[in-house]
Order: structure tokens, then sequence, then C-alpha cells
């Protein structure tokens, strides 16, 4: 039989630990990111996010794949328009866009 204290500790440890979960993905926290510094190189995303630069590649990937961003390729770095106006991908949220999200994050 499981001791219940032990579990009720590992529990309450788990639930304070900030660094488990949030509520925003890896990929609205680089959108977020990206809208407050269009010009942020990739590293620095990475850092700030807590992710590896190639994740952060990836990501970027994913958003440009879906029309939520365009690159645009200035001398040696990239510079991100966000399209603000496109709609969130679940349906649960479909009938907001990216630019009320990130009203919401960057207040």
């Amino acid at each position: 039989m499981e001791n219940p204290t032990r579990s009720t500790k590992a529990a309450s440890e788990l639930d304070d630990s900030p660094a488990r979960w949030t509520f925003l993905t890896n990929h609205a926290h680089v959108l977020s990111l990206i809208h407050s510094n269009p010009q942020m190189v990739l590293r620095q995303v990475a850092a700030e996010v807590g992710i590896t630069e190639r994740a952060v590649q990836r990501i970027i990937h994913d958003l440009e794949e879906g029309g939520f961003i365009r690159r645009e390729r200035v001398g040696r770095q990239n510079r991100y328009q966000l399209l603000t106006n496109k709609s969130l991908r679940h349906p649960i949220e479909s009938h907001r866009n990216i630019g009320d999200l990130l009203k919401l994050i960057n207040k």
C-alpha cells in the first residue's frame, strides 16, 4: 500500500515547480518574442524560451509553413513579419487570430 503522506508530498512538489509546464506552447513563446523584436536572432530566442536553437528553427519553419510569419533576409540576418490576421489553429480558439493572442500576452 502506498504511503499517503509520501504521495501528497510528491504531488505538491510537482505543483510548486513553475518549470514543469506552462499554459502556452513553445510556438506561442517564439511568436511572442518575434513580435516584440522582429530582428531577434534565433540564438537569443532559444535562450529566452529555454529551448535549443534547432528547436527554434523547427518552430520558425512550422510558423512559416502555416502562414503565420514571413521571413525577409536583411544582410546576414532574418527579419520576421507576423501575419496577425491569421486565425488560431485549434477549433476551440479559431474564432480568434494571432493578433488577439499577442495582445493578451504582450500587454
